[in-house]
């Protein structure tokens, strides 16, 4: 059962971090948290985020409601924070990610239940708040009410790794995504595909998110802290991208423009190991994804 509550006092944890996702020669990536003597996988960190990934610090410490939702279901330790940073995003899509936080801070999930993204924040229509934003529909990029929550699917996911949960259902995109490293990111569709994961911990776990300007925060909250996890990722196969060029007459003669960067698409595999405290490491499979590229679409006015 998920109950919506009003939110105690956070816990700061200090933790040394790797973070890298880039594309190696080798075809094999690796995300590390390495923390030394920390219960939560989090970064230090000066200042906001350039990049997503694991965060130290999170913009809700001092909110009255978060610190008495801590102390009403004895949640004092951060499993696991993650903060998705949007580069230059797209009209609708900072208001819908803001508002899906919104709705998803203070949700508690009890100890057995299974969290749904689909049945907490959604749907995502105009009567909940969300307005037009882009969306992956076949191998373009559209806009559509509700546009943009995908970064909140991506984040949950990540949360949910870190944290040591059964992800019971995850989608990735059809194609990459720039904000999330492959593998990492997560889709969502109301009736279709939706993010969920199971509370396998004897004790309650609460949620906690917030939007700010380009970034969105995510963390969970227990009363154990979550082992150490370490994302692995081997490029299987390569898909290059391609341009497609759209006529738009309101350009000058001439000139053109680019509207959507594409990214090269992927066969990806994906696991993780996780670091117990008793020093014991389980390596866990996370499947295989493909993504198909996405297009580069390019506005001209042809003189």
């Amino acid at each position: 059962m998920l109950k919506k509550i009003v939110p105690v006092l956070g816990v700061l944890i200090i933790v040394i971090l790797t973070f890298s996702y880039a594309f190696k020669e080798t075809n094999k990536i690796s995300t590390r948290y390495l923390s030394e003597n920390a219960p939560a996988n989090v970064s230090n960190q000066a200042g906001p985020p350039v990049s997503s990934g694991p965060v130290v610090d999170v913009p809700w410490l001092n909110n009255e409601s978060f610190q008495k939702a801590q102390a009403q279901y004895n949640t004092p330790v951060q499993l696991a924070a993650f903060c998705t940073v949007l580069h230059d995003p797209l009209p609708g899509e900072e208001h819908n990610v803001h508002r899906a936080a919104e709705i998803l801070a203070g949700t508690v999930v009890k100890p057995g239940k299974i969290f749904s993204m689909n049945n907490t924040i959604g749907p995502y229509k105009g009567p909940k708040g969300f307005q037009a934003g882009p969306v992956y529909i076949g191998s373009e990029l559209r806009t559509t009410v509700g546009g943009g929550v995908c970064k909140m699917a991506s984040t949950l996911y990540n949360v949910a790794i870190l944290s040591n949960l059964q992800v019971v259902e995850r989608h990735p995109h059809s194609m990459p995504v720039p904000y999330v490293p492959l593998g990492q990111d997560a889709t969502v569709n109301t009736g279709v595909a939706d993010i969920r994961f199971k509370n396998d911990r004897p004790t309650p776990i609460l949620i906690w998110a917030q939007g700010v300007d380009n970034r969105l925060y995510v963390a969970f909250y227990g009363q154990e802290p979550a082992p150490v996890v370490e994302w692995h990722h081997e490029i299987l196969e390569k898909y290059s991208t391609r341009v497609v060029y759209r006529h738009n007459p309101s350009l000058p003669k001439g000139s053109e423009k680019i509207v959507v960067q594409g990214m090269d698409g992927a066969l990806v595999k994906s696991w993780i190991t996780i670091k117990n405290g008793d020093g014991t490491t389980i390596v866990k499979q996370l499947g295989v994804d493909s993504y198909k590229p996405l297009p580069t679409v390019v506005e001209r006015h042809k003189g």
